[in-house]
């Protein structure tokens, strides 16, 4: 943190907090905001609390939520420059409101009493000191925990003088903005990587890696002479996985520590082309009626979110006794090499005949008999299916390489922001002396 030299500190005595510097006080939740419980206001917007974004209308907070469609009287009304603690603010702090509107009853609004700056609070309430003395301040079990305000309004909160709130908000309003540019940057970067190895699997699947081969007209296009086009249904059968749900997983039995399990979601969300650190634990007796997996088998998923997510394709490649989960489709084949299917599947020209295939809506399916008639493009000699495997496998381990140092930029620039944010709004550091106090 270049230029930020440390305050002369005081030791205080405040659960979460040891010190702050000398000129500043300390003062009572209750002493700079109060509780405020209007209702009433049925037409107005509806609100949603997110870690990410703050207090936000529903129509663009852009996931599902649980939507409120009666007794909209008693839901509280919302200011703009309002803070609202919510189900989860042990977890992630304080929201910030952005907007006007009405939100859960089971949330509490907080209006300030004393002139402060929101932004120096709106980031004292998402530093981590402040959030673990929220998690000390919870009632409740498990799922049911929520903030206790009778004993959080009483717990003391740094106040330093109110032109120093402001310079500190506006310093980490500059530094955020340029973090924000930098994690949206090296994201795009990301997005453009992961785009290239797309098109490295549909060029390599569908025209081989002899730039010079002869090409014959099909109806998928162009393809090399010497391929042949078939169905997945002529080199393998298909068949599905047991029952086996997520709250069926288990990790409590050491004797049964060996019992793995893929369900259709860790296809699409955990697994890139091949599926091969099963992390899933299930019981013998779950295991009995579900179906085991072999190395060499591929994975579709027979259901998801979005299109995007329908039929993906994974080849499990691991000798761990693992099952299948429901919903998770699986292909067994002993003509081609495996893996070179499991691009080939991946590929746009699969991708589209899968979309076209998929039914449903809010929870879109695809089935075996469906994934039978994905027709591709393959080439006869196994060798140089292995061949166009081992080019793709080199292709990405250069771009994955590039793609994780992006990501770990990215954890490395987030740590920087939290520590930054952590020791401005506590007094730990000062400002620069180019910025005022």
């Amino acid at each position: 943190m270049a230029n930020l030299a440390f305050n002369k500190l005081k030791k205080i005595d405040v659960i979460w907090l040891t010190q702050i510097p000398e000129y500043w006080e300390i003062v009572k939740v209750r002493h700079l905001f109060k509780e405020s419980t209007k209702k009433g206001f049925p037409h107005e917007t509806l609100l949603v609390a997110s870690q990410e974004h703050g207090v936000v209308s529903k129509d663009t907070y852009g996931k599902r939520t649980v939507e409120a469609t009666k007794d909209l009287h008693n839901l509280k009304l919302v200011e703009q420059g309002d803070f609202v603690i919510s189900l989860r603010s042990f977890q992630g702090g304080i929201e910030l409101a952005h907007q006007r509107g009405i939100i859960s009853p089971a949330y509490t609004v907080l209006k300030e009493t004393k002139s402060i700056d929101k932004r120096y609070f709106k980031n004292l309430f998402k530093s981590p000191p402040f959030i673990s003395l929220m998690t000390l301040c919870v009632k409740g079990i498990r799922e049911g925990q929520n903030i206790d305000y009778p004993t959080f309004k009483n717990e003391f909160l740094p106040f330093p003088p109110i032109e120093e709130q402001k310079a500190i908000a506006e310093y980490l309003d500059k530094k955020n903005n340029e973090i924000d540019r930098f994690i949206r940057n090296k994201e795009r970067l990301i997005a453009l990587l992961e785009e290239k190895k797309k098109e490295i699997i549909n060029q390599c699947v569908t025209l081989g890696l002899d730039k010079n081969v002869k090409l014959k007209e099909t109806e998928l296009g162009q393809i090399p002479e010497h391929w042949e086009i078939r169905r997945l249904g002529t080199i393998g059968r298909f068949s599905k996985g047991g029952n086996i749900s997520r709250s069926e997983l288990t990790t409590v039995d050491n004797s049964i520590a060996d019992v793995s399990a893929v369900l259709y979601g860790d296809i699409y969300t955990k697994y890139d082309i091949v599926a091969d650190n099963i992390v899933n634990k299930i019981s013998t007796k779950t295991a009995s009626y579900s179906v085991q997996l072999k190395n060499g088998d591929l994975l579709f998923t027979g259901s998801g979110e979005t299109k995007e997510d329908i039929g993906k394709c994974v080849l499990f490649n691991s000798d761990q006794k693992t099952y299948a989960g429901g919903d998770v489709i699986i292909f067994k084949q002993t003509i081609f090499d495996s893996h070179f299917i499991s691009y080939s599947q991946n590929s746009f020209m699969a991708k589209y005949q899968k979309y076209n295939s998929a039914k449903g809506e809010i929870i879109v399916h695809t089935y075996g008999s469906k994934l039978r008639d994905v027709t591709m493009p393959y080439p006869s000699s196994i060798e140089e299916q292995k061949q166009i495997v081992e080019f793709i496998n080199k292709e990405h381990q250069v771009i994955n390489l590039a793609i994780s140092k992006a990501q770990q930029e990215i954890t490395a620039i987030k740590e920087y922001r939290e520590a930054l944010i952590t020791d401005l709004v506590t007094g730990k550091r000062c400002l620069p002396p180019s910025i005022p106090k």
